[in-house]
């Protein structure tokens, strides 16, 4: 899976789950201040996401992520390590 089609899902998911218009949904866009997600909304998109990862998911791996394009290239690895 590409970097583009991480986002469109992840865009897919924001839109469909949490009432975001896609125009808001940018590579750039930082999660809380942006698009206004909690920790509660965090984690529901993690828990979304674990389609696309393979095993399991370390959350460790997302508490550094502030915007899109972080979550883009953290599940790009966790997808891509092997």
């Amino acid at each position: 899976m590409t970097r583009e089609e991480i986002f469109q899902k992840i865009q897919d998911i924001l839109t469909e789950e949490f009432e975001l218009t896609k125009e808001s949904i940018t590579p750039e866009a930082k999660l809380y201040e942006d698009l206004e997600l909690d920790s509660i909304d965090a984690v529901d998109l993690l828990v979304k996401m674990k389609e696309l990862i393979p095993g399991k998911i370390d959350p460790e791996a997302f508490k550094k992520a502030r915007t899109v394009l972080d979550v883009v290239e953290i599940i790009d690895l966790l997808i891509n390590k092997t």
